[in-house]
C-alpha cells in the first residue's frame, strides 16, 4: 500500500501529460475486464431482491441507530412540516440569461431537494405517518417542474427556440441536477413508497415514468451526451457523478430485468471512460472540491455495484481505484484546508464519512483515519445536508456510529509526488503541521476548472495558507464562458507566478509546463519546470525556467528545544528575445504583509510571520489590498487577500533571481 513518496523520486518528462478519452496512461477498459457482461448478469440481484437499506416499513433496521442520530435525523425533518416550497417561476430560470446570476435560481431548486430528503429520512426513522403529506407534497412539486435541472446547465436548446433561455419541455436535458433529482426520487420510492401507495399509489406511479422519461429512457437513447467522453473533450467529474444516481435510479426502479441490466453494462462502459482519463497516480486536475463529486461519485457507483451483487462485483483491489481514493489526504494541508488549484476551494469540506469508508473498502487506513478525523472535527458535509443527496446520507447514517468510533487523525504525509498531473506537495514533517508546507505545480491551461496557473505555488505556515491559490468566485455565466479570464481570479496576474511586460500566461492546451521534474528526498522535496510555453509567444521567451524547494528542518519543536526549521526556496532564470520593458514577480497572500523592512515582507498568520526575502537592490515592491466581496470566498478568506508585486529594477533580457520564505518568530 504506496502512501507517501519513496526516499528518492523523481520524475521528468517534457510537456504536460493530460487526460484524454483514449486513456491518460493508455485505454484500460478496467472495469470491463474486472466486469464482463456474463459475470453481471450472473451476479446482478434482482429489484426485488437487493435491499440495500431498510426500507420505512423495515422498523428494526431503523431503530437500532443510535438515540442521537435518530433525534438529529427527525429534528432536521420537523421544520419543512406544513411548510411551503419555494417557488421557481419561469422569471427566476431566466435571470441566468439576462443578467448571468445562476444563485437565485439555485438556492430554491436546492432548497427543495433537501427539504424532501430530510422529510424522507424523518419518516424513516420515527414511522408514525407524520410527514407524509409533505413527502406527497414534495414529489408533487417535484414532478412538476419544467426541468431537473439548473439554468446553467440547459444546454440542450430545441431548435424551435434556440436561446429562450427556458427548457423546451419536449426535450429532456440530463444534467447533474436532473440525474440527482431522478435519484432522490427513486430513493423515496424505495424508502416510503409502500406507505404512499397505501393511499395514493397515483404518487409513486409518477415517479416511476418521470424518472423514466426525463432520465433513463434519454441516457439508455442518446449518445450524444458531453459527459460521457465520447468525443476528445475529457470527461470530468459530471461523468461519475450523473452516472452514480442513473446507477441508481436504474437499479430501485427498473422492472424489467433486461433493460436493467444493460444499463448496468451500458453505465459501466462509459465508466471506464472516465477512469481511462486518470494517470496511474491517482491525482484529480480538479482539486479536492471536485473529488468530491469525481472520485468520491466514482466510489458511489462502486459502491452501487458492489451492493447489488451482493458484494462480488469488487474492484477495490485495482490499484488506480486505491490510488484515486488517496488523493484527497496527499492534497491535505492540515485542519479544513487543502491543496487547491484551479477552481477548487481550499476548504472543500470533503465527506468524512464517505473517505473513511473508500479507505475501509481499499484497506488504507491512512484514508480511515483521515476520514475519521474529518467527520469527527465536524470539518466535512453530513447527512442530507447541503445538496441532499440521499445516496450519501443513508450510508452516513447507518455507520456514522462506526466512523465516530474510529481513530481519527490526519496522515499529514511527508511528501506526494503525482507525476501525471505534475503536483508536489511536501511539508517539513511527516505527521505534524507544524512548519512549513509547499504545493506547486506543472500542468497546462486546458485542465477541467483550468486557471492560467502553470507553475503555481501555495505555501502554508503551520498548516495556515499564507501564499495561497485564490479560488473561484460565486459561479455566474461568465464563469464557464468565452469571458472565464477576463475573471482576476483566473488570471496568472493573481497567481504567484511572474508577468513579462505586464502580460499573464494564457489559456489553451498549447500553453504548457516544459521539462517537469520533481525531487524528494529525506532532505528536500524540489519541482522544476520551465515556463516558457505558457505565455504568449509575442513575448520572446526562449526559456524560464523555476524551481521551487522545500529544504527540511531537523524536526518539529518539543518541550525540550525549540524547532530547527527550514526553508522554501523559489530560484528563476529566463532568456528572452529581447530585454522587457518591466519584469514582475507576482505573490498572492490571505494576510497583511508589512513590507517596511527592506529585503524582507513580513506576511501576517495566525501562529508567527511568514518571512518573504527578497533583494531590494535587484526588486521594487508594491502590496496591493483586495477586497474580498464574493460570498463564496469570504468564508475562506475573510473581506481580502493582498497582492504583492515585486518589480525588476533592471528588466534584463537574460537574468535571474531568487527568494526565500521561512517562518519568523
Amino acid at each position: 500500500m504506496a502512501t507517501s513518496t519513496p526516499a528518492l523520486a523523481t520524475s521528468t518528462t517534457s510537456n504536460s501529460a493530460t487526460a484524454t478519452t483514449s486513456g491518460a496512461d493508455g485505454a484500460r477498459s478496467l472495469l470491463r475486464q474486472l466486469f464482463p457482461t456474463s459475470l453481471i448478469r450472473e451476479t446482478l440481484l434482482s429489484r426485488e431482491d437487493w435491499r440495500p437499506f431498510p426500507r420505512c416499513a423495515e422498523r428494526a433496521g431503523w431503530q437500532q441507530l443510535p438515540d442521537d442520530v435518530r433525534s438529529r435525523t427527525v429534528a432536521q425533518a420537523e421544520p419543512h412540516l406544513g411548510k411551503s416550497w419555494p417557488e421557481l417561476p419561469a422569471t427566476l430560470f431566466l435571470e441566468y440569461r439576462r443578467n448571468g446570476n445562476r444563485s437565485r435560481y439555485e438556492a430554491h431548486h436546492f432548497a427543495r431537494r433537501t427539504s424532501l430528503a430530510q422529510l424522507v429520512l424523518g419518516e424513516c426513522v420515527e414511522g408514525k405517518g407524520r410527514f407524509l403529506d409533505d413527502i406527497v407534497n414534495g414529489v408533487w412539486a417535484l414532478c412538476e417542474e419544467s426541468f431537473w435541472g439548473v439554468p446553467a446547465h440547459n444546454a440542450r436548446h430545441s431548435p424551435l427556440f434556440p436561446g429562450s433561455g427556458l427548457p423546451d419541455t419536449s426535450l429532456h436535458e440530463v444534467d447533474l441536477f436532473a440525474a440527482e433529482t431522478g435519484a432522490l426520487l427513486a430513493w423515496t420510492h424505495y424508502l416510503v413508497g409502500k406507505q404512499l401507495a397505501a393511499e395514493l399509489p397515483v404518487v409513486t406511479d409518477r415517479i416511476v415514468r418521470e424518472v423514466e422519461a426525463r432520465i433513463l429512457t434519454p441516457y439508455r437513447t442518446l449518445d450524444d451526451w458531453r459527459w460521457l467522453g465520447h468525443t476528445h473533450r475529457p470527461v470530468n467529474n459530471w461523468n461519475p457523478w450523473i452516472h452514480s444516481n442513473i446507477l441508481a435510479a436504474n437499479l430501485l426502479l427498473e422492472a424489467d430485468a433486461a433493460r436493467r441490466r444493460d444499463t448496468v453494462l451500458r453505465i459501466v462502459k462509459w465508466l471506464d471512460v472516465f477512469l481511462d482519463g486518470y494517470h496511474d497516480d491517482g491525482g484529480c486536475d480538479e482539486g479536492p472540491s471536485y473529488w468530491g463529486r469525481g472520485g468520491a461519485s466514482l466510489f458511489d457507483c462502486l459502491e452501487l455495484l458492489h451492493s447489488a451483487s451482493a458484494g462480488r462485483l469488487d474492484v477495490y483491489g485495482a490499484p488506480l481505484v486505491q490510488e484515486i481514493g488517496r488523493y484527497i489526504y496527499r492534497a491535505h494541508v492540515a485542519g479544513p484546508w487543502y491543496v487547491n488549484f484551479a477552481d477548487a476551494s481550499a476548504k472543500p469540506s470533503p465527506s468524512g464519512n464517505l473517505v473513511y469508508r473508500y479507505g475501509k473498502r481499499i484497506g488504507d487506513p491512512r484514508m480511515m483515519a483521515h476520514g475519521a478525523y474529518v467527520a469527527q472535527q465536524s470539518l466535512g458535509e453530513v447527512d442530507a445536508r447541503g445538496r441532499a443527496s440521499l445516496a450519501r446520507a443513508l450510508p452516513a447514517i447507518f455507520s456514522e456510529d462506526e466512523v465516530r468510533r474510529a481513530a481519527g487523525a490526519p496522515p499529514l504525509v511527508r511528501e506526494a509526488w503525482l507525476d501525471g498531473i505534475q503536483m508536489l506537495a511536501a511539508r517539513e514533517w511527516e505527521g505534524s503541521a507544524d512548519g512549513l508546507f509547499l504545493a506547486a505545480k506543472g500542468g497546462h491551461n486546458a485542465e477541467s476548472h483550468n486557471h492560467n496557473d502553470v507553475g503555481q505555488f501555495i505555501v502554508a505556515l503551520d498548516g495556515h495558507p499564507l501564499l495561497i491559490d485564490v479560488g473561484v468566485e460565486t459561479y455566474t455565466r461568465k464563469t464557464f464562458g468565452e469571458q472565464r479570464y477576463d475573471i482576476w481570479t483566473m488570471q496568472s496576474l493573481y497567481h504567484n507566478l511572474p508577468a513579462i511586460d505586464g502580460q499573464g500566461q494564457r489559456p489553451g492546451r498549447a500553453f504548457n509546463a516544459g521539462d517537469v521534474a520533481a525531487e524528494v528526498t529525506p532532505e528536500r522535496a524540489a519541482l522544476r519546470l520551465d515556463l516558457a510555453d505558457a505565455y504568449p509567444a509575442e513575448l520572446g521567451i526562449r526559456r524560464w525556467q523555476r524551481e521551487v524547494r522545500l529544504e527540511r528542518g531537523t524536526g518539529p519543536s518539543s518541550a525540550a528545544h525549540a524547532p530547527d526549521t527550514g526553508r522554501i526556496v523559489l530560484d528563476e532564470s529566463w532568456e528572452l528575445d529581447r530585454a522587457p520593458q518591466s519584469l514582475a514577480l507576482h505573490l498572492m497572500t490571505s494576510g497583511a504583509v508589512d513590507s517596511s523592512r527592506p529585503g524582507t515582507l513580513a506576511c501576517a498568520s495566525p501562529t508567527r510571520p511568514l518571512l518573504v526575502r527578497y533583494d531590494p537592490q535587484m526588486f521594487t515592491h508594491r502590496v496591493e489590498e483586495i477586497a474580498v466581496k464574493d460570498a463564496r470566498l469570504q468564508p475562506v478568506w475573510g473581506d481580502r487577500v493582498y497582492r504583492v508585486v515585486l518589480g525588476a529594477r533592471q528588466p534584463v533580457a537574460a537574468g535571474s533571481w531568487s527568494i526565500t520564505i521561512e517562518a519568523g518568530e
